[in-house]
């Protein structure tokens, strides 16, 4: 089950091939604002499914762990150029068709996307 996103936090975002460790949620929301001055809202942290092809799943692919995250509507702004020199993409680009080549996340992930909808390929694990 995804997430509920708290008041004023909208645009979902994924940072790749991060473990959160011992690390809290509340850790990581400070390291954001400190680093960014955004505040953030902590989702989850989901490890991927294999990527598959004909049917099969690829070996030595999945595994990867990427944390979504949700920023405040007011920090948006500010937040959405800063945050591709650290490789933060807003969900909808991750998902978007020719960008998504096989279903490594579940299907709720789907319900983080915000806009951009017509572009969301909604292949499924």
């Amino acid at each position: 089950m995804n997430v509920e996103l708290k008041e004023g936090f909208k645009q979902v975002c994924v940072l790749e091939g991060i473990l959160m460790g011992k690390s809290t949620p509340k850790e990581f929301e400070d390291l954001i604002f400190e680093k960014f001055e955004t505040r953030i809202q902590f989702l989850e942290e989901v490890e991927t499914n294999p990527d598959i092809e004909d049917g099969l799943p690829v070996p030595d692919t999945g595994g990867r762990h990427d944390i979504f995250f949700a920023v405040h509507s007011e920090d948006v702004m500010k937040f959405s150029v800063i945050r591709l020199s650290f490789r933060i993409r807003w969900i909808e680009d991750v998902l978007a068709k020719g960008n998504y080549h096989s279903p490594i996340y579940p299907a709720r992930i789907f319900d983080y996307c915000t806009w951009n909808e017509e572009n969301i390929d909604r292949k499924v694990a």
